[in-house]
């Protein structure tokens, strides 16, 4: 298949400009795969060169890595029910385990792949014929192949060099063109693998036609100084699209995911909670907020095209299977994360949201919380819950309700109703 044939199949976007070097600090790496001399200073940009907000796609692998969670379990049933909210949220892709897992994998497939679903539906697999060849007959619109190249995982894995995982991946990249599916090869444990042979394999698969290369986190130990050298490097050797996974071992996974956009990557793997293998991966919400909130383009293009007020039910539901509870500081849905404490802020918040809110809680179908009984409360806040109630305080009354609420918490736990009550008898008075 010709990179001709390859680009008027699939849908592109637009963010496939080389990315600038980046300078290459003593902390960036130590080892051959990354920047080796200094480079000019970095320069990221939240919009592409003619001035739109940065394009990409998201591949939703909430029934695919999030299945390898530790305590996560998915009917047929189930997954249909997450396929089929993920497909109405808007991503792109929905990527499934591999149907070689077992017999029920594979039925699984062929179902969701059925479903006439708005996003596309895509398999995970080695980089074998068997597995290949399984993924044809399921039905799906296309197979995310893998295998790794990095010497710890050569030697431990599979055993190979990179010659034969060039002619493996040629033997199984064509096989799987000739039925017209997405391809998508991608060398595992990407960050601690070699430059020379990243390049070597990926410019060969990308001379395949493959749709696109996959850069993975593998271990999650690439910074986003790593990610952005290495995506700008991969960005202007290949011609195909980049699909970037993310793991969270050591909590850069959002900010790998948006440098990664950045410098070029046109595909973003993620999970409903960022559940997955270990810590996971990058989480759903997250990413969306994260885009969301660089710049009033972004956030109206977010707001275009994902339905964001059905990622709370979704969490909810991927909780109750996997047997966790939604964080309390989790991205947008967490308890607290549009919850103000404090007075200054609690003043601010209610003369104007943005002031300490940089997502907007409507967009997201979820509440703001603004905690008044407590002793860092303020007269504002106190102000606010009386108009609430319906209650004619003056200033002087407010004020005294205030002192009251600060001074009884200093020697127990108050609530609410605490402050109601005091509100209620000061108006009376």
């Amino acid at each position: 298949m010709n990179v001709i044939t390859r680009a008027a199949r699939r849908l592109r976007v637009s963010c496939c400009q080389s990315a600038p070097s980046i300078s290459n600090p003593s902390f960036l790496s130590t080892t051959r795969q990354f920047s080796s001399t200094p480079a000019a200073e970095t320069k990221t940009s939240t919009v592409t060169p003619d001035g739109k907000p940065l394009q990409f796609h998201i591949i939703d692998s909430t029934l695919r890595e999030g299945e390898q969670f530790s305590t996560a379990f998915f009917s047929t049933e189930d997954k249909i029910h997450v396929a089929t909210k993920l497909s109405h949220i808007g991503v792109s892709y929905i990527e499934l385990v591999t149907p070689m897992a077992s017999k029920q994998s594979f039925s699984d497939c062929e179902t969701i792949a059925k479903l006439g679903l708005r996003s596309k539906v895509v398999t995970h697999i080695r980089c074998h014929m068997s597995d290949a060849k399984a993924a044809i007959a399921s039905g799906v619109d296309g197979v995310n192949m893998y295998m790794a190249t990095s010497a710890a995982l050569r030697e431990h894995s599979h055993g190979k060099g990179i010659d034969a995982i060039i002619e493996q991946a040629k033997e199984v990249v064509q096989y799987c063109q000739k039925y017209n599916v997405e391809v998508r090869f991608s060398a595992e444990d990407t960050f601690r693998s070699d430059l020379d042979d990243l390049l070597k394999v990926y410019t060969a698969v990308d001379k395949l036609g493959v749709d696109r290369i996959g850069l993975a986190d593998t271990v999650g130990v690439a910074t986003p100084l790593q990610v952005y050298d290495i995506v700008g490097k991969m960005r202007a050797a290949v011609s195909c699209d980049i699909e970037f996974h993310a793991h969270d071992d050591t909590g850069c996974c959002i900010a790998n995911a948006l440098v990664g956009i950045q410098a070029g990557v046109t595909h973003i793997d993620t999970c409903v909670l960022g559940i997955g293998e270990r810590n996971g991966i990058t989480p759903l919400g997250g990413l969306l907020a994260r885009m969301y909130s660089l710049d009033q383009a972004h956030k109206d293009q977010i707001r275009a095209r994902y339905n964001l007020p059905l990622l709370r039910d979704l969490e909810l539901f991927i909780c109750e299977k996997a047997g966790i509870e939604v964080p309390f500081n989790n991205y947008v849905t967490g308890s607290s994360a549009f919850c103000h404490k404090a007075g200054v802020h609690s003043k601010a918040v209610i003369a104007n949201p943005s002031s300490y809110e940089v997502l907007d809680p409507v967009d997201f179908g979820v509440q703001r919380n603004i905690s008044i009984a407590h002793r860092l409360t303020g007269w504002n806040a106190v102000a606010q819950r009386g108009k609430q109630l319906g209650l004619g305080l003056s200033e002087e009354q407010v004020k005294q309700a205030t002192s009251y609420i600060k001074n009884l918490s200093d020697t127990q736990d108050v609530g609410i109703e605490d402050l109601d009550a005091e509100l209620r008898r000061l108006s009376l008075a």
